[in-house]
């Protein structure tokens, strides 16, 4: 796939789980959540008011730091792909 259609690819998925209404679980919205900042280059650190969920993140965001933001945006598209054909 290239970069143009990885990059709407990458934008369908992520507004598939922004309009998505359901709760998703925890493990998930991290690994989501850490392959959107590499895949968006966003360097900014995380943000919650509980330290506990900032280490999360930032745990989350470290495994993942090998990453090109194509890889990464290639691993969200997987990852979303995979959670809404098997709820997993």
């Amino acid at each position: 796939m290239n970069s143009p259609e990885l990059d709407i690819e990458f934008k369908n998925a992520v507004k598939s789980i922004n309009d998505h209404t359901e709760s998703f679980p925890a493990d998930f919205l991290l690994r989501l959540y850490s392959y959107y900042k590499v895949a968006t280059n966003n360097q900014d650190m995380p943000s919650s008011r509980s330290p506990l969920i900032n280490a999360f993140k930032t745990n989350a965001i470290f495994q993942n730091k090998g990453l090109s933001e194509d890889e990464a945006k290639q691993h969200y598209i997987d990852a979303v792909t995979h959670y809404f054909l098997y709820r997993k």
